[in-house]
């Protein structure tokens, strides 16, 4: 699944009284001056892919995650000053009275594990559920309740059972641990095979092959499980913003991927387009130019579809080729297949990649399809007119083979080429991105002529 809302939906699950208060006790022990940089270690480890990894730049951790990084802290976690663990804190406590019931809790939260559930059977309100780990295959029985409508047996849970201390030990019944967080069965299994992973990495970097089986395992190292599921989810979200689909107003796709290039070959770079298999030629103004190799059109267009959708568009002008996607990784595959084909001939200008800057919605990251993002006019011409005035006022101070190699603010300076060098921008200006696209330029050219030394024109 690529997106966000089948990587994970969180789940609550109400905990009997007492097992609330026992974990209300551990913690507010867990608060105490004495222990609070063991706990700030306990948590920073369980949510670490947040905490010193890129996902808590993108996205925070959701409110299960946190209660299982919790529950790590109060039940699995052996602090590494050498105090007792929480646990066995509560347990020796004297200054204050726990009841029986509460204190019941104590060791089916310390044998408590995090793990991978899968329901064997239609989960329905009022009747007990029976789960399977992905892990090891073991079975337990959960009481069921009016939250089983989040769950499906097509969707795998991330979550911590805790045996039913009122049941025999041998007893396969079980209590919620509170919360969880539903997955599809690909990205359990793919959560589980990176834990394992991993944890093949630490028997061979330590020389140990003896980590236990999985109950074992997961109570020492269940924080890795956890890490797993939160670069899944940065991966989803990193998916998510990546087939953002951007539109212009009146739908069509909207090319801000965009490349420069000068060239002087007019007619192997016809040719050289023509031959491109996927790309079709759109348009052909009329001629009103000539070099020695006959006639030539003042502009030619290439596009690209698929799925009859505009991806890719590239504009011959008598000095530019334009080249516009709809992606950054697509105006990348463009650009090396015009490497291949017309080599030197090439004279790169400037490029670029930025996306219109906007703010998607929990919704419109968490739907099934790609999200949509419409560029208003406005947004584009701001996009363009930075693009083209970075690009256009570093042309200026660049060798161009059309001057003989002089750069356009020394050429403007030689009668002989001052001429050229206006016609240059001239052509710019025709073919100006703005233009091409709503009828009104981008940029503002007399700037350029000004920046080279030249007369401006009239508007």
């Amino acid at each position: 699944m690529t997106r966000v809302s089948d990587r994970g939906m969180g789940v609550w699950v109400p905990r009997p009284q007492t097992l609330d208060a026992i974990l209300a006790r551990l913690d507010r022990f867990s608060l105490r001056p004495e222990f609070r940089v063991q706990r700030a270690r306990a948590l920073a480890r369980a949510l670490k892919p947040y905490v010193e990894r890129d996902a808590g730049r993108l996205v925070a951790p959701l409110e299960q995650e946190i209660d299982l990084a919790s529950l790590y802290l109060f039940c699995d976690y052996y602090p590494e000053d050498g105090q007792l663990t929480l646990i066995e804190q509560l347990r020796d406590v004297i200054t204050e009275h726990i009841p029986e019931e509460e204190r019941q809790w104590l060791d089916p939260l310390k044998h408590s594990y995090i793990d991978v559930l899968k329901p064997i059977s239609l989960p329905q309100a009022g009747q007990d559920l029976v789960l399977q780990s992905l892990a090891d295959g073991t079975r337990v029985v959960l009481p069921g309740g009016e939250f089983v409508k989040d769950l499906s047996v097509d969707r795998p849970l991330l979550t911590r059972v805790i045996h039913d201390p009122n049941s025999p030990l041998e007893s396969d019944r079980a209590l919620w641990g509170g919360c969880g967080v539903t997955l599809s069965q690909a990205d359990a299994r793919v959560l589980l095979d990176t834990t394992s992973d991993w944890r093949r990495e630490m028997e061979m970097s330590t020389g140990s092959f003896a980590l236990g089986e999985w109950k074992e395992f997961t109570k020492r190292f269940g924080y890795m499980v956890l890490w797993a599921f939160a670069e899944q989810r940065l991966a989803a979200l990193i998916d998510a913003a990546v087939h953002v689909e951007y539109r212009t107003a009146d739908d069509q796709a909207f090319l801000y991927a965009i490349a420069l290039y000068d060239h002087h070959e007019h007619r192997r770079f016809t040719d050289g387009l023509s031959g491109m298999a996927d790309l079709s030629l759109e348009k052909s103004d009329p001629v009103d130019r000539q070099d020695v190799t006959g006639r030539l059109p003042s502009l030619q267009r290439w596009v690209q579809r698929e799925g009859g959708a505009l991806v890719a568009k590239l504009t011959l002008t008598a000095y530019q080729l334009i080249v516009e996607c709809d992606s950054p990784q697509r105006l990348d595959h463009v650009k090396h297949r015009l490497a291949a084909a017309l080599g030197f001939s090439l004279h790169f200008r400037g490029e670029t990649v930025v996306a219109p800057t906007r703010l998607l919605s929990v919704a419109e990251l968490t739907a099934d399809t790609p999200p949509r993002v419409v560029v208003t006019s406005e947004e584009e011409k701001a996009l363009l007119n930075q693009f083209l005035e970075t690009t256009y006022l570093e042309w200026s101070d660049q060798p161009h083979v059309a001057l003989g190699g002089q750069t356009p603010r020394h050429a403007a300076a030689s009668p002989a080429l001052q001429g050229k060098v206006g016609e240059l921008i001239l052509d710019m200006e025709r073919y100006d991105l703005g233009r091409q696209r709503g009828g009104k330029p981008a940029f503002n050219y007399n700037r350029l002529r000004a920046h080279v030394g030249l007369d401006e024109l009239p508007e």
